[in-house]
């Protein structure tokens, strides 16, 4: 969120810029289109690559939700505030943000194949959990030590990469030998054991940078990141148990 409202600041700074140097210029009329959809004047006070999708009227007239990934915020309809939190309706009690965060994360989530996740999991599980993770992480390394009583207690693990020191580096590396093994389970745990990984090891594609564009978007900043099925986002290590009863309270919370 910090990076994104520095962009915005940058972007927000530009009009004034723009004004002064058009001083001296013909005044021309604002498109036709743009008094049936405010939307498009807003655009030009936001971050550049926003769109119109990503602006939608918010529960509160004259305030737009602005969402891109699952960060959202808030910008009045004459474009001249702009809001960063939580909303919640007073009645409910419910945060309306988190509501529109989840419902992101399970369709970006939901977008890629499984056939790109390195997957431990029962025959039957009750859960499903997306982790972003990093080979070289301490807790990352805990929770996959606790593998087997996760998937006793009915818990399948997707994993997703997130090397945390970014491209190029040594973890990114690990993670692509990972993928690149004939058995990627086998490789990831033996390299979250601390095994000794050839870094040399290669194929033609994986799917790091990619995963790891994704956390981004999804707002992960450290790992192990917990995604539940239901777009729930629990940040770091828990025991097994005491994550089951999270996974089991945030389930039954959405009925």
């Amino acid at each position: 969120m910090l990076r994104f409202l520095a962009v915005l600041a940058l972007a927000l700074c530009l009009p004034a810029l723009g004004a002064r140097a058009a001083q001296n210029e013909p005044a021309h009329a604002a498109p036709a289109d743009s008094a049936a959809d405010p939307r498009i004047a807003l655009l030009k006070r936001l971050p550049a690559g926003s769109k119109l999708e990503d602006l939608r009227p918010s529960p509160i007239a004259g305030i737009y939700e602005f969402a891109q990934g699952s960060d959202v915020s808030y910008l009045t309809a004459d474009g001249k505030y702009f809001l960063d939190g939580n909303l919640y309706d007073m009645d409910t009690r419910a945060n309306l943000t988190e509501v529109l965060r989840t419902r992101a994360r399970v369709a970006m989530i939901g977008a890629v194949p499984e056939s790109e996740m390195v997957i431990f999991g029962p025959k039957n599980p009750l859960y499903t959990i997306t982790v972003f993770t990093d080979v070289d992480c301490a807790y990352c390394r805990k929770l996959h030590s606790e593998m087997a009583e996760l998937n006793k207690l009915g818990v399948r693990v997707r994993y997703m990469f997130f090397p945390r020191t970014g491209p190029n580096t040594e973890s990114w590396k690990k993670a692509e030998v990972v993928w690149c093994s004939a058995n990627r389970n086998e490789a990831l745990t033996l390299a979250k054991a601390g095994q000794q990984v050839d870094l040399s090891k290669r194929c033609d594609a994986t799917p790091v940078a990619r995963e790891y564009a994704l956390g981004q978007s999804i707002g992960v900043h450290g790992t192990p990141a917990i995604v539940t099925e239901g777009g729930d986002y629990i940040a770091g290590y828990m025991p097994p148990r005491e994550l089951v009863q999270q996974l089991k309270e945030l389930q039954l919370a959405k009925r």
